[in-house]
């Protein structure tokens, strides 16, 4: 009798679902996880919030003690002096225009790479696989010196390629590309060379419609990427009117001198354009991570 009893109780457990208390453990669970990545998120954006009202604070204030979180009156005198201190609108220029090529270039060869190492059949294909992912673990910073000598060699120091050439190849970008392509059924390329396809038109015309996500991941962190390196351009870079953002920026900073209000402005100004990017992108940017890196 006891035993059916038991036995009726877990039957019933089963039909009815989970316990109240089961319901209140992983509410709990929920939200004691929103709570820890809510004060991440405020540690993450304290430094960003203190420059941008760093920025609008009259240029006593930014030094004055006891330090104040918020300006006693607001204004954009520092951005002004940004702008007349050196020539924005051009660096701007430099910096969509280099990024937005660098973006573009790097989905087109990554891709292809990706496509050929998850298609095309060939000799010593895994071994070339990881020699290139083996570039992941090479610091940039070595490359420096090789790269700008042959930059030097082809006559291309201060000049549009100097910046794009060295930044369109990447190992990260043609590795996630191909984790997406090895998810694609091999039906699709049957079905696609039974119609008379290329290879060519399969990967162009079936893979790359099917890859929206991946290909927004890669173009968007390509594009950060891109606007947001200092190193080489200032290397590679002689003259003012070819500066990038970055490199215009500190440049201008160093004829500020301790004036924290226009040095946060101009960091303000070099950093909004990614902020932005990232804001309207995120929802692709998590879903080409989780198609590209997933096994």
């Amino acid at each position: 009798m006891a035993t059916q009893t038991i036995q009726n109780v877990k039957q019933t457990e089963i039909v009815h679902g989970p316990t109240n208390q089961d319901t209140i453990k992983r509410k709990l669970s929920s939200w004691s996880a929103f709570a820890i990545l809510l004060v991440l998120a405020i540690l993450w954006m304290l430094p960003a919030a203190w420059a941008i009202d760093t920025s609008f604070k009259p240029e006593g204030e930014t030094t004055a003690l006891p330090l104040s979180w918020l300006a006693s009156a607001f204004t954009a005198e520092a951005y002004v002096k940004v702008f007349q201190a050196g020539d924005l609108p051009r660096w701007y220029f430099n910096s969509i225009f280099t990024s937005v090529f660098i973006s573009a270039a790097s989905v087109l060869l990554a891709s292809m790479a990706a496509f050929a190492f998850s298609r095309v059949p060939f000799r010593g294909r895994g071994i070339v696989f990881w020699v290139i992912l083996a570039g992941l673990m090479v610091p940039g910073q070595v490359l420096i010196v090789p790269l700008f000598s042959i930059m030097q060699a082809f006559k291309m120091v201060d000049t549009y390629w100097g910046i794009i050439l060295p930044q369109i190849a990447s190992p990260f970008a043609m590795f996630i590309f191909k984790q997406y392509f090895d998810g694609i059924p091999f039906e699709y390329d049957e079905a696609a060379r039974v119609d008379g396809c290329s290879r060519w038109r399969i990967y162009w015309q079936i893979w790359m419609p099917l890859s929206k996500p991946i290909i927004a991941t890669v173009a968007i962190f390509a594009f950060v990427g891109s606007w947001n390196n200092f190193i080489w351009p200032f290397i590679v870079i002689t003259s003012t009117d070819m500066m990038t953002i970055p490199v215009g920026l500190a440049t201008v900073q160093s004829s500020f001198g301790i004036r924290y209000a226009q040095i946060m402005a101009s960091a303000v100004l070099g950093g909004l354009p990614a902020v932005i990017v990232f804001a309207f992108f995120q929802r692709q940017i998590v879903q080409g991570l989780a198609g590209g890196l997933k096994e």
